[in-house]
């Protein structure tokens, strides 16, 4: 750690990602939420905050088990039930094609207004700086959700994108490979993470299926390594920034 990172962080300590009310979570497709942060989500529900879903991506390419068109209203389904098994019941659906096929600006002026309507304080959407990601999905819509979480209080701005201005005090990204704060989980919320990804998302993880087995294992460890970064049997780990880490300050963001 830098000395510009460590005067950053006394000075202006990140807060706690567990101590604010409102999250909105935001995946590319069905299935990404509960893979990225399936058990913080039922932990925040459990703990009475309020928490919604936003898919932004309509999944139609995600598996040959239907047609494409055949296959959207499968997806919506199985996530409404997978949020349901989080203990989500604000689950919201934008209708962009599976594949990068869209325009960016229009997706950003969609999340805009779902942030708008919603107004969380943090915002969760994949990192789209993770140089492994090859998915114009994940990284759009991790950019997208990216430069609404800052221009969220700017009330020109998102009037300009035909939303309300947000009070987003922070983003938390999931996925990601540098995570600077880590939520407590439990093997409880593992379990339940698990259930709501394998015994929902059928069109995506068969039973059986040899991707499923390696995301499932995938997670189990994934859990125990941010777990022992808190001296924690199981945790999520996440890239947070806030108002200050979001803009000109690189250190800031480690």
């Amino acid at each position: 750690m830098s000395i510009t990172t460590l005067a950053i962080n006394i000075a202006a300590p990140l807060p706690k990602l567990e101590s604010f009310e409102r999250y909105l979570f935001i995946g590319p497709h069905p299935d990404d939420i509960e893979i990225g942060a399936g058990a913080t989500a039922a932990k925040l529900v459990s703990a009475g905050k309020n928490v919604a879903f936003l898919c932004c991506i309509d999944g139609r390419y995600g598996s040959n088990t239907a047609a494409p068109e055949e296959l959207i209203p499968i997806r919506q389904a199985e996530a409404k039930a997978s949020a349901a098994a989080l203990g989500v019941t604000d689950i919201r659906f934008l209708p962009f094609c599976d594949g990068g096929f869209y325009e960016p600006d229009e997706l950003k002026s969609a999340i805009a207004k779902v942030v708008g309507e919603f107004k969380p304080d943090v915002i969760f959407c994949p990192d789209p700086q993770v140089r492994s990601e090859c998915h114009p999905d994940h990284l759009n819509v991790g950019r997208a959700a990216s430069e609404i979480a800052y221009f969220a209080p700017y009330e020109g701005i998102m009037q300009r994108r035909g939303a309300a201005p947000a009070p987003v005090k922070a983003i938390a990204y999931y996925m990601t490979a540098s995570p600077n704060r880590c939520i407590k989980t439990s093997k409880e919320l593992l379990k339940r993470q698990l259930s709501a990804i394998f015994d929902c998302h059928k069109s995506q993880f068969p039973d059986g299926s040899a991707e499923g087995r390696a995301i499932a294992m995938y997670l189990r460890i994934r859990s125990l390594d941010f777990g022992l970064r808190i001296f924690s049997l199981h945790a999520e780990g996440f890239r947070m920034l806030d108002t200050l880490r979001m803009h000109c300050l690189p250190e800031a963001g480690r």
